[in-house]
């Protein structure tokens, strides 16, 4: 059995900063208490590019570490759609992407 489903994926630097907190903090909090959603995941890069090119990474060389966050979550499209308008006032222009998915279940 499959359903549509939206992946939700929000780009963010672990320096970020929102209103009065960290940026991710911030997020997440959002789509906990507006949203009630569940099943949120902050993946942490090891390297990235940052603004301007500067390689971001996380060893012994680079000790200024910034390194980049994913946070995301599938939902139901209409669903994905508040989350995203949420999440654009929040975090910077054009860091919020999201395509279109199958969940699969047991049949």
């Amino acid at each position: 059995m499959t359903e549509d489903a939206t992946m939700v994926r929000i780009n963010l630097q672990e320096s970020d900063h929102g209103k009065r907190k960290n940026l991710m903090d911030e997020v997440l909090n959002a789509l906990r208490d507006r949203l009630s959603l569940e099943g949120v995941s902050v993946l942490r890069g090891i390297a990235g590019l940052g603004a301007g090119g500067v390689i971001h990474a996380s060893d012994m060389i680079h000790f200024d570490v910034d390194l980049p966050l994913i946070v995301e979550f599938c939902c139901a499209p209409k669903l994905a759609e508040a989350a995203i308008a949420l999440l654009v006032e929040l975090v910077p222009d054009g860091h919020v992407v999201s395509f279109p998915v199958t969940r699969h279940h047991r049949g």
